[in-house]
Order: C-alpha cells, then sequence, then structure tokens
C-alpha cells in the first residue's frame, strides 16, 4: 500500500468516527431534552426514562431537530415553547458530547 492510500483510509476512518460520534451526540441530547421536559411534565424515574426515549426515537422520523421540537412543544403544551425547545437542545448538545467524552 502507498502512503496516499494509508491516508486515504485514515480519513475514512476519522470521517465515519466523527459521524458515528454526532449521531450518538444528538441521541444523547435528544435523551436529555426528554428527561427534562419528562421533568416539567411531572414524570419521574420509569415514567421519565420511557418518555425520554420516545423523544430519541421521535428524531428518527425527519431529518434535522424539527421533528423532536414539534413532539416536546406538543407534549409540553403551554410549559415551554418551541423556542423553549431549541434553546434546550442547543444548551444540552455540548453537555452530551462531554458526556461521550467522559465515557471514553
Amino acid at each position: 500500500m502507498t502512503t496516499f492510500d494509508d491516508r486515504e483510509n485514515a480519513f475514512e476512518a476519522k470521517f465515519a468516527h466523527d459521524a458515528d460520534m454526532q449521531f450518538r451526540a444528538e441521541a444523547r441530547r435528544n435523551k436529555l431534552v426528554g428527561l427534562w421536559a419528562a421533568g416539567l411534565l411531572g414524570k419521574t424515574d420509569d415514567a421519565a426514562a420511557d418518555y425520554a426515549m420516545s423523544v430519541v426515537s421521535a428524531d428518527f422520523e425527519e431529518a434535522g431537530i424539527e421533528d423532536v421540537v414539534r413532539k416536546v412543544a406538543a407534549d409540553l403544551a403551554g410549559k415551554a415553547s418551541a423556542d423553549d425547545v431549541r434553546a434546550k437542545m442547543a444548551e444540552l448538545l455540548p453537555v452530551a458530547k462531554q458526556q461521550l467524552m467522559d465515557e471514553l
């Protein structure tokens, strides 16, 4: 193998790793948003965990965050607006990334 092939393989591996870490961070962020929303809804323990997982699942409906925003804002109905949910998602993404880094 040539040096060029080695570099190409390394870049491909880094790209795949970065994409995987971004996916994990977004899923973790959605779980954290779900736990936050569950707290506002008065859910605790298993009910909060189940709700958080439903928020994670909602992200698979379409690309981007709007599917999660719609679900959580609709569920919170008056307790938080869509803009509040977006702000919380932006706030929790670095937290999710840090949690993942701490686990490595």
